[in-house]
């Protein structure tokens, strides 16, 4: 964050809450022009502090109310086996987020699917099936206390 000002922190963290907010809205809101919000904004995607903007669907309505944490120990340690595994799960719609962690371990994701029966389906038919999987272990999801929080910065 050595690059950016005061005026650059505030741009980002009022997209990062609504990030709807039209251009003159941003300027009034962080206390510029028009003009210099915008060059300041298209200096942030381009230099990669904003990576996107995208609207916030609430999974229930649209049929994706179960969240399940799987964690996935793989069978060998090594660069392709990873590789492998990572190129699999990426084209895996189902998988928000795939984390690569320390622990008991290999790899931590994150699925929304339907319901339990939704998700075995899954489970016996993609899961298990990924490059290298030697062991999983699901943990279905009883409430969501905390999901998508902004970035503390």
């Amino acid at each position: 964050m050595h690059d950016l000002d005061r005026i650059d922190i505030k741009i980002l963290r009022a997209l990062q809450s609504e990030g709807r907010l039209t251009n003159a809205e941003l300027a009034s809101r962080v206390h510029v022009s028009a003009p210099t919000c915008h060059r300041r904004t298209q200096r942030l995607f381009e230099d990669g502090y904003i990576t996107g903007v995208h609207a916030q669907i609430a999974p229930e309505p649209v049929g994706l109310g179960a969240v399940v944490m799987v964690g996935v120990v793989l069978d060998r340690s090594t660069p392709e086996s990873f590789a492998a595994f990572e190129d699999a799960v990426i084209r895996m719609e189902q998988v928000l987020d795939c984390n690569l962690v320390a622990g008991d371990f290999d790899y931590l994701l994150k699925i929304r699917v339907r319901d339990m029966s939704d998700f075995n389906k899954l489970h016996g038919k993609e899961l298990i099936a990924l490059p290298g999987v030697r062991q999983t272990r699901t943990f279905f999801v009883m409430k969501e206390v905390k999901d998508n929080a902004p970035l503390p910065f």
